[in-house]
């Protein structure tokens, strides 16, 4: 009976209603007397732990006498699938002073990142992270490709990216989902070109095949550096494996041919998707919306609407900048009440920014100034900045003096508020306020980070600075500015 027991709690907990059958079967268990069982009190704390329902999980742990490690490490993944990253860790402590070690599954299962509704403390995922490390390295245990991948995954979900780096450098060996995490981490962190040289290396290295997430996330990675050749040589490699056809990977071709200007391929990767989703709509029309073709992006965006699929906030993020940098004024406040009243999607500061743009660039300056106040964003300095940038447009004088102070108190060592504050100024000819910007700018902002370029030359992205003497070439590609400026005014002295 208690095999027949244990195999139908094994099932429950894979398919139908988990909560259900351990609710049906935990009484049967306890009246035959195998619910003490540790392989039927496994199967049961997995059963609660998968429907929620994780004081049974422990109200099982609990009532059996003899646990063994198999018993504790389900009610660890238990306690980490939910977010509750305190009680996993007093589980583990507790397993160690009972003679419990821990195995790959512990560690596992300890180092899974919270769920993204569980609002949990970095730095004390972070501390705790470093702590199970540690114990990996004292019990060897980072030779095992998924408890290392979880160290790695934990790092980069910290911000870590230096640490991800090396946990990945230290595995013995490395299966396609350590790849895709250190890519991922990369791309999200280092902006994009590690994540490009870690796909090579992966295609060098041989013992891994790149699959879908991999491709989709070096696609987003040369999307972010604007990388015309890489996406197109990805694109390439995802057409001859036939990976093309994964709508996740087609969503990042979009994306990064958008980026990168090349509006007839992303369009062309559009028409090839059979059912587009959510996410491939959004990605043509912000595609069209980065590229200056509004009116193709509102376009898209009726089209997605007309084939039943629900906007998002970023798709109608794409759709009101579309909007701002077109200056369609009635069709931006339309889609803005569309989304808030129509789908009831509340608007985040970046839907804000592009409204405030919008009615900046129309010269509507108060109105602009009510949406700051009533969506209560005079705490974001993307608001305020875009507010800003309107009462530059109309040399507002006084809502212009409003929004700078709004600014400084927001960011104060931030050289680009500066600037802002100082082309809107000096757009109003008032003198006397561009004077006292600059010199708070000179005394807060005196190390100030300088903005950078970058080029793609030769499939290979060349980033560079004002004044930049570092680059390969630098001196030879000064002269020949030189020489260019001298043969334009050449020809202004001949004509």
């Amino acid at each position: 009976m208690r095999r027949d027991l244990l195999a139908l709690l094994l099932r429950s907990s894979s398919s139908g209603d988990p909560r259900a059958c351990a609710r049906a079967l935990h009484p049967l268990a306890v009246k035959s007397g195998r619910a003490t069982d540790a392989r039927v009190a496994t199967a049961l704390a997995v059963a609660y732990g998968r429907s929620g329902h994780v004081q049974s999980a422990r109200q099982v742990f609990d009532e059996t006498p003899r646990r063994d490690l198999v018993l504790c490490n389900a009610l660890v993944s238990c306690y980490s699938s939910h977010g509750l990253v305190r009680q996993a860790w007093a589980l583990v402590a507790a397993m160690r002073r009972s003679g419990f070690a821990g195995d790959g599954f512990t560690f596992s299962a300890l180092l899974r990142p919270p769920p993204r509704h569980c609002h949990s403390d970095a730095g004390m995922l972070l501390r705790l992270g470093a702590l199970a490390h540690g114990l990996v390295l004292r019990m060897g245990l980072l030779v095992d490709v998924v408890v290392a991948t979880a160290l790695l995954d934990m790092y980069a979900k910290c911000g870590e990216a230096a640490e991800a780096r090396r946990v990945f450098e230290a595995m013995a060996v490395r299966n396609v989902v350590s790849w895709n995490a250190i890519i991922v981490c990369s791309g999200r962190l280092g902006g994009g070109k590690d994540a490009v040289e870690l796909f090579r290396w992966m295609l060098r290295d041989g013992r891994c095949c790149p699959d879908e997430l991999t491709l989709a996330s070096v696609l987003s990675s040369c999307a972010n550096m604007a990388a015309a050749s890489e996406a197109i040589q990805v694109h390439a490699y995802a057409v001859k494996r036939g990976l093309q056809g994964f709508l996740q990977v087609a969503n990042a071709v979009i994306m990064a041919y958008g980026k990168t200007g090349f509006v007839q391929e992303a369009m062309q990767t559009f028409a090839m998707v059979c059912n587009p989703d959510i996410v491939t709509w959004s990605s043509m029309i912000s595609s069209y919306a980065y590229l200056g073709r509004s009116k193709d992006a509102v376009h898209a965006f009726e089209g997605m609407l007309q084939h039943g699929v629900q906007p998002d906030s970023i798709a109608f993020l794409g759709v009101l900048s579309a909007c701002s940098h077109a200056g369609l004024i009635e069709d931006g406040l339309r889609y803005f009440l569309m989304m808030t009243r129509g789908y009831g999607i509340d608007p985040t500061p970046q839907h804000a920014a592009c409204l405030v743009d919008l009615l900046g660039r129309a010269g509507r300056i108060e109105d602009a100034h009510n949406i700051v106040v009533k969506l209560s964003c005079e705490g974001n300095a993307d608001v305020v900045g875009a507010f800003l940038g309107a009462c530059k447009m109309r040399g507002d004088i006084e809502l212009a003096k409003w929004a700078a102070d709004r600014l400084l108190c927001l960011e104060p060592s931030e050289a680009a508020n500066y600037l802002l504050m100082s082309n809107a100024f000096a757009a109003a000819g008032a003198w006397n306020e561009l004077a006292k910007v600059r010199s708070v700018m000179r005394s807060r902002c005196g190390n100030k980070v300088p903005g950078c370029s970058w080029i793609e030359i030769g499939g290979k992205v060349w980033t560079f600075v004002s004044n930049d003497m570092s680059v390969h070439q630098s001196i030879e590609m000064q002269q020949m500015m030189e020489l260019t400026i001298s043969e334009v005014q050449l020809l202004r002295i001949q004509f």
